[in-house]
């Protein structure tokens, strides 16, 4: 593993580095060893010059190599206003306010190599190590595979031994004496299907938090596409009695989707909170988490946000927002700004609707799904990011 420290990005009166900071990375170089490196930026203030070569002599003394860094905060310098909206809508600011909140110029885009190697043309050593490091990040997102947890399982069974253990011991329940010759054929069918897409232990972690609300009388029942399958039904998760209907099995389950199957089940809400803390209690918190749903910025919300940032009058953005349905580029051209009496050809406009159009879509805020739960075998930072809710 390594560790690249990100120094400040300026010196003192003195043109020097605080003494605390040659304290602080002395102890990372103690720590660490040779797994840390000092990143080297150029933030285009005046002092570059200056500044790099303190920051060389710092990392010589230190014996902590070089590497050099651009500071990226967006992938071109056309995008560089957008990002001083961002910061002023984070910041509660407006451009006019700012200050020093936004940065002085447009040169924290991604830079290509070849005008890296011209803006470190004199540590050569720093651009090199950049490479090695860069070339030594091999991990792919098709690496992350997930696990189905293993505490589903009794009496030393595969989850797939499971599975049809609890689905015949279901149907004897439901059919008591002999099983419909309908039912016993549905069921080996879906069995064959969930061995082949190795779905077991997803079934088996349904079973288990619907068994749990169960024995505690809390009321739940299993809906939507799930109420075609016997196995569901026989493991007591949906309540469609397959005798008296034609379920169709793949409505439910496709291998032309290659993914599970959506098992939706709804708890009474009153009891709900019982279920969550059954499953953090089984699994452990490290292991799982409710999932996180991403808002996007769309139309209303994208012109207050933008235009708040850019200095427009409350007034103005009331009637902004209030005539728009959609961003097309009919009103983005000018028509329905002028049947709200604004100038359509208002240079300072116009930006606030281009910065607009560039803003929808991004990502707004993290909220919490009403119920959809990550379960994994291992621990949950091994396969996705993770975020405390507040």
């Amino acid at each position: 593993m390594k560790f690249i420290l990100l120094p400040p990005s300026s010196l003192n009166d003195e043109f020097e580095f605080e003494a605390s900071l040659k304290i602080a990375l002395q102890e990372y170089k103690t720590n660490l060893g040779d797994d840390v490196y000092l990143a080297a930026t150029r933030f285009y203030q005046g002092d570059d010059q200056k500044y790099l070569y303190r920051l060389d002599q710092l990392a010589r003394r230190l014996n902590m190599p070089l590497v050099a860094t651009n500071d990226v905060h967006y992938h071109e310098a056309a995008r560089r206003q957008l990002q001083d909206v961002v910061t002023c809508i984070r910041e509660k600011k407006t451009i006019y306010t700012a200050g020093f909140l936004l940065h002085p110029n447009a040169e924290r885009y991604l830079k290509s190599s070849e005008e890296m190697e011209r803006l470190f043309i004199k540590y050569p050593d720093a651009l090199d190590r950049t490479k090695e490091i860069s070339e030594a990040c091999t991990f792919s997102l098709d690496e992350l595979k997930y696990e189905y947890p293993e505490e589903l399982t009794t009496g030393g069974r595969t989850a797939q031994e499971e599975i049809v253990y609890l689905a015949w011991e279901g149907a004897r329940e439901h059919f008591p004496g002999v099983i419909p010759d309908k039912i016993r054929n549905a069921i080996n069918h879906e069995l064959r299907f969930i061995e082949e897409m190795n779905y077991a232990a997803y079934f088996l972690t349904v079973h288990d938090i619907v068994r749990f609300a169960r024995s505690r009388n809390i009321l739940c029942q299993g809906r939507g596409s799930a109420a075609n399958s016997t196995v569901c039904f026989c493991l007591g998760i949906t309540s469609v009695n397959p005798t008296k209907f034609d379920l169709l099995f793949e409505r439910f389950i496709s291998s032309a989707r290659n993914e599970p199957p959506d098992i939706d089940v709804d708890f009474e809400h009153e009891r709900r909170e019982e279920v969550i803390q059954y499953i953090y209690q089984k699994y452990g918190r490290d292991r799982a988490a409710i999932v996180a749903t991403v808002t996007q910025q769309h139309q209303k919300g994208s012109i207050r946000d933008v235009g708040k940032a850019m200095g427009l009058s409350v007034d103005t953005l009331n009637r902004l927002s209030g005539s728009l349905w959609e961003f097309t580029d009919e009103w983005f051209e000018g028509k329905r700004i002028e049947e709200q009496g604004l100038n359509p050809d208002d240079q300072h406009l116009r930006k606030v609707l281009q910065l607009t159009r560039d803003f929808m879509g991004f990502p707004r805020q993290l909220g919490q799904h009403t119920g959809g739960f990550v379960i994994t075998r291992g621990k949950l930072t091994d396969l996705c990011p993770i975020f405390h809710a507040r």
